[in-house]
C-alpha cells in the first residue's frame, strides 16, 4: 500500500511539475502611439487590468511594447514583429495601430484599447458583431466631440476665435473637424485648425499662434496627443488660452475642461477582453464596449490663473474639480 501510494504521488507530481515546465507565459503585443516614459499611466492601469483578471506578468504573461513615439509610419514594423515573434494577443491604441496590426495578421486577436469610431472608421463591421480578428473598446469621443464647444462657450461667452488642434495622420481627427465646423456654421466664431502630426511639431506649431488673437483651445482626441499633453498644455498656458478636451486626463494636466471617457479606465477594461481570448474566446464573439461613464472634470487651478470664471452649474454637475 505504501509503495503504491509512492507511485501514485510520484505519478502526481510528475504531472504537476511537466505541466509547471510546459506553461508559457502569453505574449502579449502593445502597438503603443506615444513613448514608454508619457504612457505610464495607461501602461498601469493595463497591467491593473490584467492583475484583476487574475493574470500576473512575468507567470502568465509578458508584454511586448512597440513604441511609435508619435509617428504613426512605424506600426507596420512593430505589427510585422509581433506576428513573427508569435504573439498571443496584440493590444492597439489607435486607429493607424489597428490597421497595421490587421494588415499583419488575420489569426492572432486584436484587442482595441480606446478607438474613436472604430465602425465609422471601417476597422469593425459593427459594435455587436465585430467579426473577424479584432474587438476591444470605443472611445465615444465622436459622439461628445461637438459637446466642448458648447462647455467653451458656456465658459468663455464671447469667445470669437478657436484653435483647433488635431493631428490630421488621425482618420477621426479631420471628420471630427468637420463636425465642430458644421455646428458653428454661420456663427461669426472663427475655427484656426492647428495640425501636429508628430511631438516635435509642436514647438513650431504654437510659436506660429503667438501672433493670432486665439481666445481658447479644443484639443481634439489622439494618442500621440494625449501623450504630449503635458507639452500642449505648457504651450497653452504661456499663451493663456484656456483648453478644452474630451480627455479626462488632460485636465489633470492643466486643461480648463474636459468631457469624455476615461483613457485609463479603458485600458483596465481591455485586460478583460485579453483574458477572455486567452481563455479560448473569439474576438468575433466579443461585443465592443462603449464607455457607461462620461466624466465632466474641471481644473480650477487653470481657472484661476487664466481669470476665468467657471459657471456654478457646471461646477454643480462636474464629476471631479481639481482646486
Amino acid at each position: 500500500m505504501k509503495r503504491r501510494a509512492f507511485l501514485v504521488f510520484g505519478i502526481t507530481a510528475g504531472w504537476s511539475l511537466a505541466a509547471s515546465a510546459q506553461r508559457t507565459p502569453a505574449r502579449l503585443g502593445f502597438l503603443g502611439t506615444g513613448a514608454a516614459d508619457t504612457s505610464g499611466i495607461f501602461v498601469e492601469a493595463l497591467r491593473d487590468g490584467l492583475r484583476d483578471n487574475g493574470l500576473q506578468e512575468g507567470r502568465d504573461y509578458i508584454l511586448d511594447f512597440g513604441w511609435a513615439e508619435g509617428d504613426y509610419q512605424r506600426f507596420p514594423q512593430f505589427a510585422d514583429r509581433m506576428v513573427r515573434s508569435k504573439a498571443d494577443v496584440i493590444l492597439a491604441t489607435t486607429i493607424t495601430a489597428v490597421r497595421a496590426a490587421q494588415r499583419a495578421t488575420t489569426s492572432i486577436p486584436i484587442v482595441m484599447t480606446s478607438i474613436n469610431d472604430p465602425v465609422g472608421n471601417g476597422v469593425v463591421k459593427s459594435l455587436a458583431r465585430p467579426d473577424g480578428n479584432t474587438t476591444g473598446l470605443a472611445s465615444l469621443a465622436e459622439d461628445v466631440s461637438t459637446k466642448l464647444v458648447e462647455l467653451l462657450q458656456a465658459t468663455i461667452p464671447n469667445v470669437a476665435s478657436i484653435g483647433i488642434v488635431l493631428n490630421p495622420a488621425n482618420p477621426s481627427n479631420p471628420s471630427m473637424l468637420k463636425r465642430i465646423e458644421a455646428l458653428i456654421g454661420p456663427r461669426t466664431v472663427r475655427l484656426r485648425p492647428i495640425e501636429i502630426r508628430l511631438r516635435n511639431e509642436l514647438d513650431n506649431a504654437f510659436a506660429a499662434l503667438r501672433g493670432e488673437r486665439l481666445d481658447a483651445l479644443l484639443v481634439l482626441p489622439d494618442f500621440m496627443l494625449i501623450d504630449a499633453r503635458e507639452a500642449v498644455i505648457a504651450h497653452s498656458l504661456r499663451l493663456r488660452m484656456p483648453a478644452i478636451t474630451n480627455v479626462p486626463e488632460y485636465t489633470d494636466a492643466g486643461a480648463l475642461v474636459s468631457y469624455g471617457a476615461s483613457r485609463r479606465f479603458n485600458y483596465r477594461r481591455s485586460a478583460y477582453y485579453v483574458k477572455r481570448i486567452l481563455d479560448g474566446v473569439k474576438p468575433a464573439d466579443l461585443p465592443i464596449e462603449q464607455p457607461a461613464q462620461i466624466e465632466l472634470s474641471v481644473n480650477l487651478k487653470t481657472a484661476n490663473k487664466l481669470g476665468i470664471s467657471i459657471p456654478k452649474a457646471m461646477l454643480t454637475r462636474a464629476d471631479r474639480v481639481i482646486d
